[in-house]
């Protein structure tokens, strides 16, 4: 997750923020560079074997969090990341994954091969973040690319007003419609 979607949730919401893939993998992420920049240090040797023992405990309790997320997380996560990922198996990843294992489904979203169908799934999920990687997606198919420039959370419209894939009816309205902002932005 990034820093500015956390901004957005209310100080005064009653709902707890859900931890997803996104925030356990930051989180571990930054436990593994800690423990990285602690071994290159000069504390002496008994602190150091300590503080080692209780960041790895950290860093194992993340990976149990993801598996819980998503089984076998991280070997999800290094089949997308593969070269040989194929369309086939990025659509079967998204269907199977959770909408709170929000690292591996914005992964897909960016991935070059992720197909248009895949992509119409990604688009309708709760976080922005796929939803902006979809919009500007060259896989993006016509019908998935008018249905995100509708969308009333967030301005993905400018995103769909350049991708190549946008009826040419609708790119133009847009770009329209940019224009007018930008001229009304000039006037003030």
């Amino acid at each position: 997750m990034r820093r500015s979607d956390l901004v957005q949730h209310s100080e005064a919401a009653k709902e707890p923020l859900v931890r997803t893939s996104q925030i356990v993998f930051g989180e571990r992420q930054h436990l593994l560079r800690v423990l990285d920049s602690m071994e290159g240090s000069d504390l002496a040797i008994g602190r150091q074997q300590q503080e080692r023992r209780l960041l790895e405990e950290l860093i194992h309790a993340r990976t149990r969090e993801l598996n819980l997320i998503n089984t076998a997380w991280d070997e999800k996560i290094g089949l997308v990341l593969s070269a040989e990922a194929k369309p086939e198996m990025l659509e079967k990843l998204v269907k199977q994954a959770p909408a709170t294992d929000f690292y591996l489904l914005r992964l897909i979203s960016e991935h070059p091969r992720a197909n248009a169908k895949t992509l119409s799934k990604l688009a309708r999920h709760t976080y922005g973040a796929i939803r902006e990687n979809v919009a500007r997606h060259p896989n993006a198919d016509a019908q998935t690319l008018t249905w995100l420039s509708k969308d009333k959370s967030q301005p993905l419209w400018y995103l769909v007003a350049f991708n190549p894939n946008t009826p040419s009816v609708l790119q133009r309205r847009l770009r329209d419609r940019l224009k007018r902002l930008g001229e009304s932005q000039a006037s003030k």
